[in-house]
């Protein structure tokens, strides 16, 4: 370590879930972008000393559910001039680029807010294949953050194809050619088989399970759990992320319960479960009521699963989803500017505007929906919070989100500013539960590192990431949330006092998965027989990537 040049933390109160410490005073030092061992040698000084005093230190901040890259991003921002015209503008300083705010800011504007905010990895939830150059372009295009992607497959032809065939090697083998090809992070399922009988149909979609997808003849539930399967055994460090059927849809607790059923036992992830927790009859507002107790307590039972949240946010915002009958279905209930794509043998896209009012039932019901999965599951190390930006509401409400989870006083505040058959139609109003600041840091924090598979990143301890996030302690934990004092990133200061200090280009994470090759002929034929480019241009070189970071597969 001679030679190394040191930052110390000192004195700071430190909450790092994964190292079992909760509120202890301590030091941290800093070398070569990693937390490292205190130098045993007694004349080795630090270059710089932080004085964390009286400040809470947290690992930075992960965001393992977002939209921030690609096209469809690039679609909602130029579906929304308007926000542009009326909007907040940064505007470029010595350290930053100038960038425009709303609903979906631009690249650098993300980059900035999400630092701001303590946070400093993000990643995005529904890239189509054809969509990875484009998305890593992006990711070039947003500081302060190290990123990565989950490669959409639910609707896709080839993986249809395997299941149809029942040729699981073959699945599994694509699943990591294609994680591979793209420089994606793991594999996304978006209402599995639904978005293609949407694009064969022009309107059409699944409502259950064991409905067959047509031309292909397999079901959402097959598709569910072979590639749930297939990542499981590629040993991939996050499992199936699942956005499930019939989201946004009366009744549709019991297709989100069948979808966790649905893996038998291997691993994961239900994506803004707030969306799949409705009961009631088909658009029935005098029915819609919530089901977190039935779906929460399934998930407490079963250590396989595991949840982000997607909270509703009131207010103005854009939907954007892989999901383009839930797009469609959108726009039809607001009225207003909708789009919709069909990326080729892969996947389909809906983008609408929308807003959500505390007068509304069904608005002010998902809003507390959202904040009793939090409050229901017992565990935080398997519940993830997420506005699944923009779609429930902007990564930029975490804070008031924090406030609602500690300060139940607050919480009944804002509760008693909805709609009044909220109280009935859910168990909010009943709950008392609130989190403790080693809760904030593991739901924000620790926990999607955990569920993420990043070993290096989501703590403190020696070896991790120096991503660290330094906090001024406030009553008001939405004010002490809002504006940390200092955010560190790979070691260095990249935001002190509310202000970007240097703009650092972060990290691409991605995978590199071990499947059959020989398994490529097949692709390659099925591909030049179906596709509009040629398979050399498919993959994603790595020197398309600004910085590169594999991580690891699972016994590798």
């Amino acid at each position: 370590m001679s030679g190394l040049e040191y930052t110390k933390i000192a004195r700071g109160t430190v909450y790092d879930p994964a190292n079992g410490i909760d509120g202890q005073v301590r030091d941290l030092w800093i070398a070569d972008g990693k937390i490292v061992e205190p130098p045993t040698d007694p004349t080795v000084r630090p270059v710089r000393v932080i004085d964390a005093t009286a400040l809470v230190v947290m690992p930075g901040g992960i965001d393992m559910h977002c939209h921030i890259a690609g096209s469809k991003v690039n679609v909602a921002r130029k579906m929304r001039p308007e926000e542009k015209r009326n909007g907040a503008v940064l505007h470029r300083s010595h350290n930053t680029r100038s960038g425009t705010m709303g609903s979906v800011p631009s690249t650098f504007a993300t980059g900035y807010k999400y630092a701001g905010l303590g946070y400093t990895t993000a990643f995005d939830a529904a890239i189509p294949p054809l969509g990875a150059r484009h998305a890593h372009e992006e990711f070039d295009d947003t500081p302060c953050l190290d990123k990565g992607f989950f490669v959409l497959m639910g609707n896709n032809h080839y993986v249809m194809q395997s299941l149809q065939k029942n040729e699981p090697e073959k699945l599994k083998a694509f699943i990591g050619w294609l994680l591979s090809s793209t420089k994606g992070f793991a594999p996304k399922l978006v209402n599995p088989g639904g978005v293609e009988v949407w694009k064969c149909r022009q309107g059409g979609n699944v409502t259950g399970l064991d409905q067959h997808v047509d031309y292909f003849d397999v079901t959402p539930r097959q598709i569910i759990r072979g590639v749930a399967q297939a990542a499981n055994e590629l040993g991939l460090p996050h499992p199936v992320h699942i956005h499930c059927n019939n989201l946004g849809m009366p009744g549709n607790w019991t297709t989100t319960l069948e979808t966790m059923q649905a893996l038998e036992g291997h691993r994961g992830h239900i994506t803004h479960a707030q969306f799949h927790s409705y009961g009631g009859g088909d658009a029935d507002e005098n029915t819609f009521n919530s089901k977190v107790v039935q779906l929460a307590e399934y998930v407490n039972a079963h250590a396989n699963i595991t949840v982000d949240v997607g909270q509703v946010l009131f207010g103005s915002t854009t939907s954007m989803t892989g999901d383009g009958p839930v797009g469609y279905y959108l726009s039809k209930i607001y009225g207003g500017k909708w789009f919709s794509s069909d990326t080729e043998m892969e996947a389909g896209c809906g983008i609408t505007p929308i807003k959500y009012k505390n007068k509304s039932l069904v608005h002010a019901l998902q809003w507390a929906i959202g904040l009793e999965w939090y409050l229901l599951v017992n565990d935080p190390w398997r519940v993830v919070m997420s506005t699944d930006h923009p779609n429930g509401g902007s990564f930029l409400a975490y804070p008031q989100i924090i406030r609602l989870l500690m300060d139940r006083t607050y919480r009944q505040d804002i509760l008693n500013t909805c709609h009044p058959l909220v109280r009935e139609r859910s168990t909010l109003g009943d709950l008392t539960r609130e989190y403790t600041l080693n809760d904030i840091a593991i739901i924000t924090r620790a926990g999607p590192a955990r569920i993420l598979g990043l070993k290096h990143k989501g703590h403190l301890g020696p070896g991790a990431d120096a991503d660290i996030t330094i906090y001024t302690p406030h009553e008001n934990k939405e004010t002490m949330f809002e504006l940390p004092r200092m955010v560190i990133k790979s070691g260095r200061i990249i935001v002190e006092q509310g202000e970007i200090r240097d703009p650092l280009m972060g990290k691409t994470l991605h995978v590199e998965a071990d499947y059959d090759r020989g398994v490529e002929l097949d692709i390659q034929a099925w591909f030049e027989k179906h596709y509009s480019i040629q398979w050399r241009n498919y993959p994603v070189d790595a020197s398309c990537i600004h910085e590169s970071c594999v991580v690891p597969t699972v016994g590798s």
